[in-house]
């Protein structure tokens, strides 16, 4: 066998099908993907490289999906934790290291080709992601998919009344009926969700707060009226706004509102949250 290596980065699959040895496999120019797989140092390892390792060790009808197919569509989604990947009922094919299969039927149409990868069509993604056990994180999906533009609200709804006993769409009508479209991020639709869940009134979401002479203060996140209480959710880029936004608290609460802040931290306790919530909700006097 030849140990002479390539000089433009490619895949192996098998040392002994392609003519390098597997010592001249295990040089610092080689980076092993998987059993039997490596791909030459000259390539860039980052998620595409891992992607398509993954492609090369599935079946020809595979298709990513789920998170992976979201990511790979331009949604704000992780990839990689896990790699998730469809796979027709009807293929046999074994468990893969690092990701998690979905049978489940695939037809033709739900495929499109991002580069030279498979990737499940927008409407199949967001509904495979929105019709989750989770319903918190299924309503996150599909208010980012309808956000981006990938999917429409009124596509969604379409499918679920034209596919009624579908697996899954019992979940998919449910997250629909709490989508809010105006709601501008997936931290702010958890913190809306986890106060929903517990019984506390719908927050209004996204919506312009003025004084009493109808200058405009500022936009809040999720807001009860019937109690002057606006709620904001800190993402990361709060630093970077920080004296903006302290200069609109100070106007907001001079005009005579009552303000929660709470960050992804907090999350991560949504019954204390809660707690605050309610706790605010009960102090302040009811507005007319």
């Amino acid at each position: 066998m030849s140990s002479a290596l390539p000089a433009a980065p490619f895949f192996v699959y098998e040392a002994r099908e392609v003519g390098y040895s597997w010592e001249a496999l295990q040089t610092s120019r080689w980076r092993r993907m998987s059993r039997g797989q490596y791909a030459s140092v000259l390539r860039r390892h980052d998620v595409k490289l891992t992607l398509d390792a993954v492609a090369r060790r599935m079946p020809p009808t595979y298709a990513f999906s789920g998170r992976t197919a979201a990511w790979l569509l331009g949604l704000d989604m992780t990839p990689c934790d896990p790699i998730e990947v469809t796979i027709d009922r009807t293929v046999p094919v074994r468990a893969r290291a690092g990701v998690k299969l979905r049978r489940a039927a695939l037809s033709e149409p739900e495929v499109i080709a991002v580069g030279n990868l498979r990737v499940t069509s927008a409407l199949r993604t967001i509904r495979d992601l929105g019709s989750g056990r989770d319903q918190i994180e299924a309503v996150v999906a599909n208010e980012i998919g309808i956000r981006s533009g990938a999917v429409t609200l009124c596509e969604l709804a379409d499918f679920v009344a034209e596919h009624p006993g579908e697996k899954g769409i019992k979940r998919l009508r449910r997250a629909l009926a709490l989508v809010e479209p105006r709601s501008e991020s997936p931290m702010e639709t958890r913190l809306r969700l986890h106060l929903i869940k517990a019984r506390l009134p719908h927050p209004s979401v996204q919506i312009d707060i003025h004084d009493s002479s109808g200058d405009f203060l500022g936009r809040a996140d999720l807001y009860y009226p019937d109690r002057g209480l606006i709620i904001e959710f800190d993402g990361d880029n709060h630093r970077d706004r920080l004296v903006p936004d302290l200069r609109r608290q100070n106007s907001l609460i001079n005009a005579g509102y009552h303000l929660l802040r709470f960050s992804a931290v907090d999350l991560r306790f949504p019954a204390a949250v809660v707690s605050e919530v309610r706790q605010a909700r009960a102090r302040l006097p009811k507005r007319g």
